[in-house]
């Protein structure tokens, strides 16, 4: 059975009405959906009743949600809407019987500020995230699945995947602040991976297995109003029984035996109990601990993948500008321009945005765009590695308006671009050795184009080149 998807055992127990089946799914989903019922009512009787009330309503939809891709996503939704009912009945009561102070009593039993800030609107929070969204997050923070279990079950990537559920928690975050909750996105996790599923009240699990599986045969409508019951009903029930059984056994003449004995086991058996409950507190921490670090250690992973990629296409891009400059030196050197041609390739007068499509065309649009103060057609001809690098040198911080009026000022003591040299280097690279007229005579820029897409863009510059 733990090798099926939630989606198989419901066929299964929908077709054939398989009690194991159906005792999977509440094995898988009933932590989960009683921690959210309990950040809700904030009663763990009370969570017990909704936690029932969900399950029940699983086995009648059960045909129904087949095909639902996340259960996690519509078990949530029942089990708040099941909840806003029992809170609405609660509020009605305790107002009548005049106790609504003991609903505040039990936030004191909180230890933990943040997590103590954070629970009481996180239900509310993922309400308001959209199914995609909530899904995500349920999945991965909620039930412990790993970002490639995600984009197996939802047909992803395992990028994608990941994108998918930074992004759901980016949104989560937003709408705590808006709710007046400031914390950071890792903070957040660490929180609810830590604390937001905690362990159902023993004997639950058997109790709901047994009573919603009935939900799909005649004895439905009983086994619903038994589960229907409410804790109070169910404690005056039992202790009916008890007083009855009690004095029956006191009418016989073992009762004051079986007393002793009864004590006697008691005592024998408190230092396990107490040590029993020791244990599972200490597991469900170790637990919580666990789950926490795990999903940290996923987010580290995902940083250092991140990390290594840039260091791998920041050397790749270091060694073409070394190879590319080794290049240019050599041809600069090789031999001297004739500074004797007074012809001039693209006059002032003549500048013209005549787009990208070959490296003249876009040294003329970029010296139009220039002159005008065009920032967007100035960036337009450049690669962008080069704008990256302009705007980190020249105008970082700087509004358009300031790079409009930088671009025309360096521009108005250049009255035309000479080409002295071009070097095709190869078929998407071409290299010109050019000399701006009204700049010193014996001075040259070496400009490095490079076809991206059929377009030719500016992608190194030297300049002010002094010949020798």
């Amino acid at each position: 059975m733990n090798s099926l998807t939630d989606q198989q055992l419901l066929r299964d127990y929908a077709g054939s009405r398989s009690e194991a089946a159906f005792a999977e799914l509440v094995r898988r989903h009933i932590d989960f959906v009683y921690s959210a019922a309990l950040r809700m009512v904030r009663d763990r009787h009370l969570a017990e009743d909704i936690t029932q009330g969900a399950f029940v309503a699983l086995a009648q939809n059960a045909e129904q949600l087949t095909k639902h891709p996340v259960l996690a996503g519509w078990l949530h939704r029942t089990s708040q809407n099941l909840a806003a009912n029992a809170v609405r009945a609660e509020v009605r009561r305790r107002a009548r019987e005049e106790k609504s102070a003991a609903m505040n009593e039990q936030l004191s039993n909180e230890t933990d500020a943040t997590w103590e800030s954070v629970a009481p609107h996180l239900d509310a929070a993922l309400g308001e995230l959209s199914e995609t969204d909530r899904d995500i997050l349920l999945f991965r923070y909620f039930q412990g699945k790993s970002a490639r279990e995600i984009a197996q079950t939802l047909g992803l990537t395992d990028e994608a995947a990941q994108k998918r559920v930074n992004r759901a928690v980016e949104r989560l975050r937003e709408i705590f602040a808006k709710r007046g909750v400031t914390v950071g996105a890792g903070s957040l996790l660490v929180l609810i991976s830590g604390n937001a599923v905690q362990a159902a009240p023993t004997g639950l699990f058997t109790i709901i297995s047994t009573s919603a599986a009935m939900a799909g045969t005649a004895a439905i409508s009983t086994a619903t109003k038994t589960i229907a019951m409410t804790t109070l009903q169910k404690s005056l029930l039992t202790a009916t029984l008890i007083a009855t059984v009690s004095t029956s056994i006191y009418q016989t003449k073992q009762a004051s035996t079986l007393r002793a004995q009864m004590q006697n086991l008691q005592q024998q058996l408190q230092p396990l109990t107490d040590q029993n409950r020791q244990l599972t507190l200490d597991r469900e921490k170790g637990t919580r601990q666990l789950s926490a670090l795990r999903a940290e250690i996923g987010r580290l992973n995902s940083n250092q993948s991140e990390l290594l990629r840039l260091r791998s296409e920041t050397g790749r891009l270091r060694h073409q500008t070394n190879e590319l400059g080794k290049l240019v030196r050599t041809w600069s050197a090789a031999s001297t321009p004739d500074q004797s041609s007074e012809s001039t390739n693209f006059p002032k007068d003549s500048w013209a945005f005549v787009g990208f499509g070959t490296p003249e065309a876009t040294i003329q649009s970029f010296m139009w765009a220039k002159s005008r103060g065009d920032v967007k057609t100035a960036f337009d001809a450049a690669t962008p590695e080069l704008k990256r690098k302009i705007m980190d040198l020249y105008f970082k911080d700087k509004t358009d308006a300031e790079i409009s009026d930088l671009l025309v000022d360096s521009s108005k003591n250049q009255n035309g671009v000479r080409v002295l040299k071009r070097m095709n280097v190869a078929d998407d690279q071409v290299i010109f050795q050019v000399h701006f007229d009204g700049y010193p005579e014996k001075s040259f820029d070496i400009l490095s184009l490079k076809k991206i897409d059929d377009e030719w863009k500016v992608s190194n510059t030297e300049d002010h080149v002094e010949q020798k």
